[in-house]
């Protein structure tokens, strides 16, 4: 729903912050790593990448300073086990950098350093990220990493509307990266096509 946020740094704390775009104010919940950056920024224009969560009893939307961050965390929410408040924590104790160079070399130990994460819990996220670290590895990549996930949501709605149940749909698309062999992101009817092959 929201793809960014962008006006002026009306409130900073190490948790959240608060952007006046056009008058209104967003609340947004944020990593240290993203407070960090802000801190360094002019306050008079921001932007922050977003990503809303809605519950039954509530809405979180998220600010992430680049969209590399943004990835990660989507990647990280996207594991059994792991919720918007770990995977806050996790960007917050480690930069992308640390915590995609941790799952790159399988290093378990590392991810679970970080306050909440178990020894199984890490082990997942190691094993289940380890092949999706190409969205999130620089700004090239991540711009072609949101275009799959865009895809892949497009090709979530067209195939469960198709009639397919929504949780094998989802199993199958985050079973893969869903790239060509040159890297280049596929498009939603190549996605399409590939899951009515496979459902």
């Amino acid at each position: 729903m929201f793809e960014y946020i962008k006006g002026q740094l009306a409130n900073l704390e190490p948790t959240q912050a608060v952007i006046d775009c056009g008058g209104v104010g967003y609340l947004l919940e944020i990593s240290l790593n993203t407070y960090e950056a802000l801190r360094k920024a002019d306050a008079a224009e921001v932007k922050l990448y977003a990503h809303l969560v809605v519950r039954e009893d509530a809405q979180q939307l998220f600010g992430f300073y680049d969209m590399a961050e943004r990835e990660m965390f989507r990647l990280l929410v996207s594991i059994s086990g792991v919720g918007n408040q770990t995977a806050r924590v996790m960007l917050s104790s480690l930069t992308v950098d640390e915590l995609r160079n941790a799952i790159q070399t399988q290093d378990v130990k590392k991810v679970q350093r970080v306050k909440g994460i178990g020894a199984k819990t890490a082990q997942r996220i190691v094993l289940e990220l380890a092949d999706k670290m190409g969205v999130v590895s620089g700004k090239s990549e991540v711009v072609s990493g949101a275009h799959v996930n865009q895809a892949r949501d497009e090709a979530l709605t067209a195939l469960t509307m198709l009639g397919f149940a929504k949780p094998a749909v989802e199993k199958l698309l985050m079973s893969q990266d869903w790239r060509r062999t040159d890297g280049t992101p596929m498009t939603v009817e190549d996605i399409i096509k590939e899951g009515l092959k496979r459902l």
